[in-house]
């Protein structure tokens, strides 16, 4: 593993398995997990709730937030859920920090996310916006990329053989 204590960005469109791949990610490494949707201002929560998609003045403030978060864990490690959907995103959340952020896209199609997210139940985001993440996603260069077909045991694996 490149690092000992390495910052991990779970990332992808909502309904892609960040939370749960994070989670399981985390504690094959020993590290904490941190579900980035946890540090969303509340006017973001009500924002999509209410059927609107972010733009990126709505995601900057929990942009920041998270990369606080990646400074202050920086030391120790963790394994963050973020969809982290831009390149400029990723930036904002690799600001200040002295060594590499690793990300981790759980890829999927659109048939694929939105069956799962219509099973869904009691999230703020509802499946209607999922076209506007895909339509906002940058599907990054310098990612372990993993399909969200395979089970969470297999994902998690196939992670962990890259961090190697």
């Amino acid at each position: 593993m490149k690092s000992k204590h390495p910052i991990i960005f779970v990332m992808g469109v909502s309904g892609s398995g960040k939370s749960t791949i994070g989670k399981l990610l985390a504690k094959e490494l020993n590290l904490g997990f941190y579900d980035g949707d946890d540090y969303h201002p509340e006017a973001n929560v009500k924002k999509m709730a209410e059927g609107n998609p972010l733009d990126d003045n709505d995601r900057q403030g929990w942009l920041e937030r998270l990369n606080l978060l990646a400074i202050e864990k920086s030391d120790i490690g963790a394994v963050i859920a973020c969809s982290a959907l831009k390149n400029k995103y990723r930036t904002i959340l690799q600001n200040g920090l002295d060594k590499e952020l690793q990300f981790v896209y759980l890829k999927g199609t659109f048939d694929e996310i939105m069956e799962r997210l219509s099973q869904r139940k009691n999230h703020f985001m509802p499946p209607e916006l999922l076209r506007s993440q895909f339509n906002t996603l940058e599907v990054p260069k310098e990612a372990i990329t993993v399909s969200i077909m395979q089970t969470p045991e297999e994902i998690v694996a196939k992670i962990i053989s890259d961090l190697n």
